[in-house]
């Protein structure tokens, strides 16, 4: 059994675990930190932008124009790393939808055939995230196109980060239209704790991981050998199905990903900081900005904020979702209710709506756009809050709204998304005046909690990304922000190939009922039978029958003489095994009966060696045989037949 580490990102993950000839991708996240790299792309004719000088060379030999070595007219995305052949592929398993965006990536043009897995809500929030990532890219026309920039000669000379980044021959343009409805249709969808067989050889299996809408851990199991998946899993009470542990009991492997990018920041307490500053801002007359997805936090942002605007007499502000879909993501929210946390699937049956946002959009409170475009721009008021994407700030409507409110100190830029360095993400945009206010809010497995679930479910072996085995370079004597499990948990990372430490030891063998009826058990220990067996084994599908030894077929009447064909060895009758142990004394005894008296007894550590004096023959008596040594073949033969008394044919 390997892994293969396809991603260097513990959260957005990519290996591949090859298990009894099946090769089972988990996960294809796609890291889009390296927009980081590059400037905004802006809806309107930005004066910040226009404004920045080309990047000339120190000798001055290359003179590349911003918008094309600076990502102004072009957007490339890191994918994950193609480490092995990806038609070699048999099944992909999904655990949420933030783990799926390279999904096209893998399944395009790459001879993949197989099957992807993953739940309803899995998949259709997976496609909206994929859907607005297209529809940030292509409502920006892109004039040209840059690749010279990556020319290892030229790479070099770049300013920083650039000039250190690693294998940026691998990162590719973002996909398109065509190529996800093509890579979705690829998916077959699950239910939490419904078996699927792959190929008769494994059998997989969903379980809620608490996370997110229809977020999964998988269990990959034979019959004889146990593998859990766990990425991206909370213990917290939001809205999705808690998380199920009972079924990750007795694994040999555990593989470990996806924990909270910010183990020292407490949810809630983020969540209370986040209203602070919300409430602050709009009672001295500035707008609120909140760069995020479109799935996700944003639900329990709503939420908090529906129950916090009224007692901080902020009815009055409006809120403004914007993103091409964020009307599919309001409505689909409200209709998984099966997928939700106990409490709010209780609301269904009332009726009433699970999410509080409901009555918000029905009281105008919340209003939804897809753009900034259209109806926004007329019923456009202030102050206000607006949740919009993307949260690397280089792409989607929220560039504009950077523009627009970054000169005035009343206005405030909170940012609720771990994924991105919000100093980074504001770095372009400088000289800034508006307040930035980091609330990151990751509700997935800290340190503490993990280690307290992997005592619960005590897996054999656990197997996580490197940063998870070391503390933060930041934070070099917090021994709490790390694993600390014994035996060690196995470490990989990027580009990494590890075997697993166990091997498989059995196979399960069917016995079709004809072979059944003709054994004859034989009980050799109270509770314990033993029959021999003589059967053709037959393997198909990774499935194992035993079956009856056909006959061989008569010869037909002849009158030419033909010499005798012996009966092939596999045919004939086995001959019978021999159980139980040779008693000492009894033994003795039965010696001594048939006229061998002079027996001198050799204590062994395996047992006793009998020597016959008189005969000039010895015995061997020991647990696992029995060995006769005499020159004399009848005395052989008559110390055989005495010993064959005290052991079971079978």
């Amino acid at each position: 059994m390997k892994l293969y580490c396809l991603s260097g990102h513990p959260t957005l993950p990519c290996n591949v675990l090859k298990f009894k000839s099946t090769t089972i991708m988990l996960d294809c996240g796609l890291d889009t930190t390296s927009a980081l790299h590059f400037l905004p792309l802006p809806l309107v004719h930005s004066q910040l932008f226009s404004k920045l000088p080309g990047w000339v060379s120190k000798d001055g030999a290359i003179n590349l124009d911003k918008a094309i070595c600076l990502l102004y007219l072009h957007v490339e995305l890191s994918s994950p790393q193609e480490l092995l052949d990806l038609s070699t592929i048999d099944v992909i398993l999904i655990s949420n939808y933030h783990c799926m965006m390279a999904l096209p990536y893998i399944t395009e043009n790459t001879g993949f055939t197989g099957t992807v897995y993953a739940t309803e809500p899995t998949l259709q929030i997976g496609r909206l995230l994929m859907e607005e990532l297209v529809a940030f890219m292509e409502r920006v026309p892109k004039a040209q196109s840059a690749t010279c920039w990556k020319n290892k000669e030229i790479q070099r000379l770049l300013p920083g980060p650039l000039k250190d980044a690693v294998d940026v021959w691998a990162w590719k343009r973002c996909y398109g239209t065509q190529e996800v409805n093509s890579a979705l249709s690829k998916v077959q969808l699950v239910g939490y704790s419904q078996k699927v067989e792959l190929f008769g050889a494994v059998q997989v299996t969903p379980l809620s991981s608490g996370y997110s809408l229809g977020s999964s851990n998988w269990i990959i199991q034979s019959h004889h050998e146990k593998v859990s998946y766990v990425s991206g899993s909370s213990l917290l009470t939001t809205h999705p199905q808690p998380m199920d542990q009972t079924s990750l009991k007795n694994s040999d492997v555990l593989i470990l990903t996806g924990l909270t990018q910010i183990p020292t920041a407490n949810p809630d307490g983020m969540l209370g900081e986040f209203c602070s500053n919300l409430a602050m801002t709009i009672r001295a007359g500035g707008n609120v900005l909140v760069p995020c997805y479109s799935s996700g936090v944003i639900y329990d942002l709503l939420e908090c904020l529906y129950q916090f605007m009224d007692s901080a007499n902020l009815g009055s502000a409006p809120f403004y979702f914007i993103s091409p879909v964020a009307n599919s993501s309001l409505e689909f929210s409200q209709i998984f209710a099966e997928w939700l946390c106990q409490n709010k699937q209780s609301k269904v049956y009332l009726p009433e709506p699970p999410f509080p946002h409901a009555e918000l959009i029905q009281t105008n409170k919340l209003k939804h756009y897809p753009s900034i475009h259209g109806d926004f721009s007329s019923e456009f008021r202030q102050p206000c809050v607006v949740f919009t994407g993307h949260p690397s700030l280089r792409f989607g409507d929220v560039v504009h709204f950077m523009e627009l409110w970054g000169k005035s100190s009343l206005n405030t830029v909170i940012f609720t998304e771990p994924d991105f360095s919000y100093l980074d993400a504001l770095a372009p945009y400088q000289p800034l005046a508006m307040k930035c206010v980091y609330c990151p809010i990751d509700t997935r497995l800290n340190f503490h909690q993990v280690t307290k679930l992997l005592k619960e479910v005590q897996p054999v072996h656990v197997v996580c990304p490197e940063p998870y085995t070391q503390p933060p370079p930041s934070q070099s004597h917090r021994s709490d922000l790390m694993l600390e499990l014994q035996p060690a948990p196995m470490p990989y990372r990027r580009c990494a190939v590890l075997s697993l430490p166990f091997r498989r030891r059995y196979e399960r063998i069917h016995l079709l009922p004809e072979l059944a009826k003709s054994l004859v058990p034989s009980e050799i220990k109270p509770g314990i039978s033993v029959a021999t067996v003589s059967a053709v084994l037959q393997s198909k599908d990774n499935k194992h029958v035993l079956q009856p030894v056909p006959k061989a077929a008569p010869a037909p009447p002849s009158k030419k003489r033909k010499r005798v064909i012996e009966e092939p060895p596999e045919l004939l009758a086995p001959k019978p095994l021999l159980s139980g142990a040779v008693p000492l004394e009894p033994f003795l005894a039965t010696l001594h009966k048939h006229g061998i008296m002079e027996v001198k007894v050799e204590e062994t550590a395996d047992g006793h060696i009998l020597h016959l004096q008189a005969e000039d023959a010895l015995i061997q008596l020991e647990e696992d045989g029995t060995h006769i040594v005499s020159d004399s073949e009848p005395l052989r033969a008559t110390l055989r037949d005495l010993v064959l008394r005290f052991l079971q044919k079978l």
